[in-house]
């Protein structure tokens, strides 16, 4: 419909001629005309407007022109009054740093990289305005504006609006062909002169911060909360936030490193005045492997602009309801449940007792910083994996009193809201990195000696078991009725596993839980989160055995002031009471082997999931019927995206995909989907929101 454009108005559409349009490459045949977006062009100025709430609506004006900057007004209309505006005259900024992957040990599954040890530059993506569209999808409108480069990439600049929400989605969507390509990016929004008078943030110690906006006379990265800045002036604010999960590339440490940015000068704005988001190249110092960006995908680097007409802490609050404040939500007959922290707290504990000369609790140790962090995300249940460091369990001598000084930290450091359980990750007999769970306090020996019996007595402790073998681990987990899974599946040390191992008596075994899902490795162009896991899931559903998947953080030490959050997701495990200590912890065991939880990253929940009258982890026998309904209740905060229905026979996946865009933010869903289940062994469902955040469930078991 390059001939003309559709001008729509509250109260009447309106055609007018090509003529009257100085966007001469203005493309709206795939607007929606009837959606709550209302789109107008006029001459090189094209205004979306959309309702935030029943008597706001939000304000974007873009411009055309290639010598003006993009954005010429983002503001808020109340009621009939004029429109509010938060800011003028700036331009979305994107910065796209470019450096490699090596693809010879682990092909794009790599963990163990560090891109930013080789060349790489970064590059200020340039926008033509040389063509621009409007799509509608769902509730949502997309301006697609033609065409932005950023060194080898090339594509385009996209910016969302959504109904009822007072979000701008800001997308750099590029691709390239070169292979081996590895990346990161910095966005934001720029101007020659700041018109907006301060700039806000809360620092990772809980401190709220407002300045001047030229108090600045470089651009500094801060560490914050939330991941978020905001910009205000006499009328209203803008907050700039990333996506929360997607954002942050897997590292092994959460700390906080300065993920947000403001003032002039930044990368190669030269004098202009700036704010923004930024991903820190050099990382941990330890393996830093950015993001993939394999040739021919479309890399997202997604922002958003919140608007509010009031004050910056206002703002935030508003930024922080997409994540629960970062803290995962309380649902009932739920308890939340999280693994894999080398938090190493019981070697920190006997180091300070020793240096303190204390048979007690050390000074500064009686409620450990990660604890406090624990709980201030919503966790109920926290598995550690200690031991990590240095081989410690192999040091036949300090391996007994180690584990006594564990068993009897995590009881002192639990009460009735908080459970914190031993764990390890013993990567000993079977292959690979795998973790150890068991229902209650075991002592068991890695690396015995040869003569050292699989069970004996020892004073003072009781048994204590010592594994030789593969078989000896399976024995252990039968006889303690523990559980063990393979950590980081198909990447880092555990690279091939578990299908090494898929036909050894260990894996077949129901001691052998599955395999733990994190964000890792990244790749901006999925519309979900880890599928690494997920397609293993699948597979391993394939081979027989009736496996689950739960989720993993994996990351070294934990302190309140890190940004943990963002590489975090949770379980909900289904639990009528959090257990005791002392009485153990059999039914949280029972939960993960019953497959009775579901994943998620926090923003997403799904309360209620059945297959026919099952719910996860039970058996559907199908009879003479082959359709069944799945049926699910859905929640979440971001505007949704999509759900899918995921079932296979032993051999072929099968997808069904629900469209969630006609739905809101902050809103829920009851799902009934019928499909037909003839052959299949399996389903399970997946649910994943406009930011990559999502939730999957255990299967269901079919039988004919």
């Amino acid at each position: 419909m390059h001939s003309r454009t559709i001008c729509l108005m509250w109260g009447a559409l309106l055609l007018t001629t090509h003529a009257a349009c100085a966007a001469d490459a203005l493309d709206l045949s795939n607007y929606r005309p009837q959606s709550d977006v209302v789109v107008r062009a006029e001459g090189k100025l094209l205004h979306v407007e959309w309702p935030i709430t029943n008597d706001e609506r939000g304000v974007l004006v873009l411009s055309l022109d290639a010598n003006a900057p993009l954005i010429q007004q983002l503001g808020v209309i109340r009621g009939n009054a004029p429109i509010t505006s938060l800011l003028d005259d700036v331009n979305p900024v994107t910065f796209l740093t470019v450096g490699s992957r090596n693809l010879e040990p682990q092909g794009w599954m790599a963990f163990f990289d560090n891109p930013p040890r080789r060349p790489h530059e970064t590059f200020e993506a340039r926008l033509d305005k040389n063509a621009a569209r409007v799509e509608s999808h769902g509730l949502s409108t997309t301006v697609i504006v033609e065409t932005l480069t950023a060194g080898p990439f090339r594509g385009n600049l996209q910016l969302t609006v959504y109904p009822h929400c007072a979000l701008v989605h800001v997308e750099a969507v590029l691709s390239t062909d070169e292979d081996a390509r590895a990346i990161l990016y910095d966005a934001g929004l720029a101007s020659a002169v700041p018109n907006w008078k301060t700039v806000s943030w809360m620092d990772n110690r809980d401190q709220f911060h407002v300045v001047p906006a030229t108090a600045s006379m470089t651009a500094a990265p801060i560490a914050v909360r939330h991941r978020a800045i905001i910009v205000s002036n006499d009328k209203g604010s803008v907050a700039v936030f990333p996506p929360p999960h997607q954002f942050l590339y897997p590292l092994d440490f959460s700390d906080n490193f300065k993920l947000v940015w403001h003032g002039p000068g930044f990368r190669t704005l030269g004098e202009q005045f700036g704010f923004g988001v930024r991903q820190p190249p050099e990382g941990d110092g330890r393996f830093v492997p950015w993001t993939n960006a394999p040739p021919g995908t479309q890399q997202r680097l997604g922002v958003f602009y919140l608007l509010h007409r009031g004050p910056p802490k206002e703002a935030l609050e508003q930024v922080r309801r997409f994540t629960h404040g970062d803290r995962f939500e309380k649902l009932d007959g739920y308890r939340t449940f999280t693994s894999h922290y080398h938090v190493e707290h019981t070697l920190d504990f006997l180091k300070q007792q020793a240096e303190q000369k204390t048979t007690g609790v050390p000074q500064g140790l009686e409620v450990p910083p990660f604890v406090q962090t624990f709980q201030r995300h919503g966790v109920d249940i926290v598995h550690l994996a200690e031991f990590h460091v240095n081989h410690t369990p192999e040091f036949r001598t300090q391996r007994l009193p180690q584990l006594q000084a564990m068993h009897a930290e995590c009881r002192r450091l639990s009460d009735e809201d908080f459970l914190l359980l031993p764990g390890e990750e013993p990567n000993v007999h079977l292959g690979g990195h795998w973790i150890s769970f068991f229902p209650r306090p075991v002592y068991w020996i890695l690396r015995p000696e040869p003569d050292v019996p699989f069970e004996r007595h020892v004073d003072g402790i009781g048994t204590v078991y010592a594994v030789h073998s593969p078989a000896d681990v399976l024995r252990l987990m039968e006889k303690e009725q523990g559980l063990m899974w393979t950590a980081h599946a198909r990447t880092k040390s555990s690279f091939g596993f578990p299908d090494k191992y898929r036909e050894q008596d260990f894996y077949q075994s129901d001691r052998f839980l599955g395999a733990a899902w994190k964000a890792m490795p990244a790749d901006l162009s999925l519309p979900r989160l880890g599928t690494r896991v997920l397609d293993l899931f699948d597979d391993m559903n394939h081979w027989g055995p009736r496996k689950q998947v739960l989720g993993e953080v994996d990351v070294f030490k934990v302190f309140p002031d890190h940004e943990l959050y963002g590489h975090m997701n949770i379980n909900y495990l289904k639990l009528d009471a959090l257990p005791r200590f002392d009485d153990g912890w059999h039914s949280v065991l029972n939960a993960l082997r019953n497959g009775q939880f579901f994943v998620t990253t926090g923003e997403v929940l799904v309360p209620q999931f059945r297959v026919g009258d099952k719910e996860s982890g039970e058996t559907l026998k199908l009879g003479s019927a082959m359709t069944a309904d799945v049926t699910a209740r859905l929640t979440w905060t971001f505007p949704p995206s999509f759900a899918e229905v995921i079932f296979g026979d032993g051999t072929r996946v099968q997808r069904q995909r629900i469209d969630l865009r006609e739905q809101s933010a902050f809103s829920h869903y009851d799902l009934r989907v019928p499909i037909d289940l003839a052959g299949a062994k399996w389903v399970r469902l997946e649910a994943w929101d406009i930011a990559a955040n999502g939730a999957f469930t255990q299967p269901v078991w079919i039988e004919d």
